[in-house]
């Protein structure tokens, strides 16, 4: 629904007419401001304001005027549904696209620089840079960052710190599509995790919906040619810390802070470097030599670490930009996708012999997450329908009502300060 407020300039005779047809010069002031309600179905426009020969009058617009505006509200809303739909593509694209370079680069990074503490602190410190980039540039409105605001993003980012250290320990264990079929039991601690901590009992759709996930890695992972606990055990550990804070956050942590998602990232990336930075410097620090970083070099790794880190902070950046576009759940459905899309891109990179117990099992447990991703739309669903059928009426009449009852109270106002 769009409604657009019309400024229509009087400029009558000079003559002072102080009755027109019963209404003083006030009253005709009053009807200057004018508004066009355009809804989906159609357009409900107010009288239009014309000229007369003695002063001005309000008339009825003819039904061809209001078959012109709705045809032109409907090509403007086609165009504008066009656009977006297309930078909603373009957005989803980018983060596949970078996931799939985080995820290769970072990969042949490990295997010639086994340090995960220092990687993943040269993620937090490109992100750290990237995020003031933003604010010193007005590319993202810069964050009122207080103390109290800190106090209570501080603990999410020391578990922000330990999921992706695990993430980088088990990328440098395992194979890139093993850890992400791991990863994808993200919604068996989710729900684990929002049980103990906010005593959300599952409905019977999303339970049902675990047993292909758990059932799918167990097969993926017992005909893993690169399995070993580390990073195995990695990667649930990762799984288990992030929906921590995903959960933790939801139940105190970020009441309060007055940050929208990309700044309270950036702030959780800045914050994660400060904490993690002194302990990859005390323990892998002597680990790093000039040889090394000199080998880095001529194999072109450094290049490939700076893409890898750039890449790191912008798909989570681009993911928080789709959610201000998307559903929940159709945020969730892309990001099945988005494993699929990585699964597949890692295989093909790194040339992996993949059995068929173990891509069955990778496609069941990701299988899994689709139906937890639907299963958990079904009360969102219900409770739209609830509302839709509280509203009363059909179609759009409870649009039309509100839209016109908005318009009256505007007016009203207007009106009184005028008269002021």
């Amino acid at each position: 629904i769009a409604f657009n407020m019309q400024l229509i300039t009087l400029r009558g005779s000079a003559a002072p007419h102080r009755r027109v047809a019963g209404r003083t010069r006030t009253d005709v002031e009053h009807a200057r401001l004018l508004p066009s309600i355009s809804l989906l179905r159609g357009t409900v426009q107010a009288p239009a304001l014309h000229q007369t020969r003695i002063g001005y009058n309000l008339a009825v617009p003819c039904k061809r005027s209001v078959a012109i505006a709705a045809a032109v509200t409907a090509d403007a809303s086609e165009k504008e549904d066009g656009l977006e739909t297309v930078k909603l593509a373009l957005l989803f694209g980018a983060w596949y696209l970078a996931n799939i370079y985080f995820n290769i680069y970072n990969k042949q990074l490990l295997k010639v620089f086994p340090h995960p503490l220092t990687c993943t602190t040269v993620h937090f410190m490109v992100g750290s840079i990237m995020a003031i980039t933003m604010w010193t540039f007005n590319l993202h409105e810069r964050p009122n960052i207080k103390i109290e605001s800190l106090k209570k993003v501080s603990p999410l980012a020391g578990i922000n710190v330990l999921g992706n250290v695990l993430t980088n320990v088990s990328l440098r264990a395992v194979a890139v599509s093993f850890t992400h079929t791991v990863k994808a039991l993200e919604p068996f601690f989710s729900v684990i995790m929002s049980f103990i901590f906010l005593g959300t009992v599952p409905t019977l759709p999303v339970a049902a919906s675990l047993v292909p996930i758990v059932t799918g890695v167990a097969l993926a992972s017992t005909s893993e040619l690169t399995f070993n606990w580390t990073g195995f055990l990695a990667a649930l550990g990762s799984n288990i810390t992030f929906q921590s804070r995903n959960v933790l956050s939801k139940k105190f942590m970020l009441k309060g802070t007055g940050m929208d998602n990309i700044n309270l990232f950036n702030i959780l990336t800045i914050m994660s470097f400060l904490i993690l930075a002194p302990i990859a410097i005390a323990v892998e620090g002597v680990l790093v030599t000039p040889s090394l970083i000199e080998t880095l070099r001529a194999e072109g790794m450094l290049v490939k670490a700076m893409i890898a880190s750039v890449s790191f902070h912008a798909y989570q950046q681009i993911s928080y930009l789709i959610l201000q576009r998307v559903t929940p759940v159709t945020h969730s459905v892309g990001n099945c996708v988005k494993r699929v899309v990585v699964i597949v891109a890692s295989v093909i990179a790194f040339n992996l012999t993949v059995s068929k117990q173990n891509a069955f099992g990778t496609a069941l447990a990701l299988f899994g997450v689709f139906l937890y991703s639907q299963a958990k739309r079904i009360p969102e669903k219900k409770a739209t329908t609830a509302e839709a059928g509280g509203t009363g009426g059909t179609g759009g009449a409870p649009a039309v009502t509100d839209n016109a009852r908005e318009a009256r109270e505007w007016i009203a106002a207007w009106k009184a300060k005028r008269q002021a």
